[in-house]
């Protein structure tokens, strides 16, 4: 038998509210398989733009999931946002000429299964392969054009905002998306 609990907890500042299985088995709650399997992780991430002439054109990376999306990663030990953005978005794509947009943090957060390599990893340390995962968006703009992709990633493209809602396959990174085009056009006006 499976029973649903809902529940709330302050995760990095941010309340969230999510629903927690646990199974009944024998007539006892079995809460191992909630501990052992399932992980809390946050990553932070980064719009990046530059001009064009008359265009802004948004940065996606795609992973090697095939799926498009913005340069993210977790957050390591003792590590500030700010810090995490800037190493993963040099990590992922060299580049290091960024200016920060400040006022702007989004968040998004979703659950996934860890499959294949990512799995086998993943139970090799002990983590969970049921995340919940808290995905912390800035924007910055850069003036780089070439990017210089790492061994997580498969390619890089430089898009107008269209292009960019038309590519991507996640709706959390389409709203974070849909978020910077409003900022930049407040940005703009004011």
């Amino acid at each position: 038998m499976l029973l649903w609990i809902c529940e709330s907890r302050n995760y990095d500042s941010e309340k969230i509210i999510f629903n927690r299985a646990i199974f009944l088995v024998g007539g006892h709650l079995n809460f191992y398989y909630w501990m052992k399997y399932l992980s809390f992780e946050k990553s932070v991430g980064c719009v990046i733009y530059r001009k064009n002439e008359d265009k802004t054109l948004f940065l996606l990376v795609q992973y090697r999931s095939w799926q498009w999306d913005f340069p993210k990663g977790h957050m390591e030990k003792g590590e500030s946002e700010e810090q995490t953005l800037r190493r993963e978005v040099f990590e992922e794509t060299g580049i290091e000429d960024l200016e920060i947009l400040p006022n702007f943090r989004e968040s998004v957060h979703y659950f996934y299964t860890a499959k294949g390599n990512e799995k086998k990893e993943r139970i090799s340390q002990n983590k969970g392969v049921y995340i919940f995962k808290n995905a912390v968006f800035y924007v910055a703009q850069t003036k780089v054009k070439e990017v210089k992709i790492d061994f997580e990633n498969k390619a890089y493209i430089w898009l107008t905002y269209q292009e960019v809602l038309e590519r991507l396959s996640n709706s959390g990174s389409r709203k974070i998306i849909q978020e910077v085009k409003k900022a930049l056009e407040s940005r703009k006006n004011s």
